[in-house]
Parts: C-alpha cells; sequence; structure tokens
C-alpha cells in the first residue's frame, strides 16, 4: 500500500479549525493595538478597568487583553500541527473563554477586580468563543481524515 505526498500532508479538519482560530486571534490581537480600528488607543493601560480603548468602538480592551489574543493565537497556530493537539487547544482554550465569560459576568466593570478588563460586549463574545471552540474541539475531534487505499 502506497501513500501519496497528498495524504501524508493531509491534516484532520480539527487542525485547519485550531489554525483558523489561533489565526483569528493574532488578528484581533495586533488590531487592539491599531489606532482607528480601536479607539482612545491613547487610553489604553496595560491592565485595569480604567482602560477606555474600545475595539471597533465596543470591546474594551488593555495592553493585557490583547496580549492574552496573541498568546491564544500563537498557541492556536502551533496547535493545529497535529490533530490531539488541536483539540486540547479548542476545548481547553474554549473552557477558559467560558471561566472568562463567568468572570467578566460576577466582577463588577468598575471594580479594581475587572484588570482584564472586560464589558458586556466582551462577556458575550467570551461565552460564544468559549461555546464555538469547544464545539469545534469535540466535533471535528471525532473525525478522522478521509484515507483512501491504492492498489
Amino acid at each position: 500500500m502506497t501513500t501519496s505526498a497528498a495524504q501524508r500532508t493531509q491534516r484532520p479538519a480539527v487542525a485547519l479549525a485550531a489554525r483558523t482560530v489561533g489565526a483569528v486571534f493574532l488578528l484581533v490581537g495586533i488590531l487592539g493595538f491599531v489606532p482607528g480600528i480601536t479607539t482612545n488607543v491613547g487610553d489604553l493601560s496595560f491592565a485595569s478597568h480604567h482602560s477606555e480603548a474600545m475595539l471597533l468602538g465596543l470591546f474594551q480592551v488593555s495592553i493585557l487583553h490583547n496580549a492574552v489574543h496573541l498568546l491564544f493565537g500563537v498557541v492556536g497556530l502551533m496547535a493545529g500541527r497535529s490533530g490531539k493537539m488541536a483539540v486540547r487547544y479548542l476545548v481547553w482554550g474554549g473552557v477558559i473563554y467560558l471561566v472568562l465569560g463567568v468572570y467578566g459576568v460576577l466582577v463588577p466593570h468598575g471594580s479594581p477586580a475587572n484588570f482584564v478588563p472586560v464589558n458586556g460586549a466582551d462577556n458575550i463574545l467570551h461565552f460564544g468563543l468559549g461555546i464555538g471552540m469547544i464545539a469545534l474541539g469535540l466535533i471535528l475531534g471525532r473525525r478522522s481524515p478521509a484515507h483512501t487505499a491504492t492498489a
């Protein structure tokens, strides 16, 4: 049985999903520092609820918040190199984003404990990301790449 080069390099769909999610996180992390896309960039703080910077005018960001997105992006690109790591990235990353969503709901927005910082739009996004990442990891993680036998 011979394996073609295309079959050897084929990665499972879950790996593509992890790379795609990682690329989006990288993009969001970068855009969090870009004036015009992020309003009030001059008021961007390292980590506190006092950061007035708003990505797309909706999502409160800080240097720490952007750094977390950049880190998740790099990890997603690396995890996308194998199906097993991609599943772990998507599922555990999703869990982390669900926890961040709960944190955002429980911590008052004006509180010093809101050091990430997050607002209502961030909370909705974090819950959506958490659910979406976990779903991608579990659903696509069950599938294996198509294998074709050659005679």
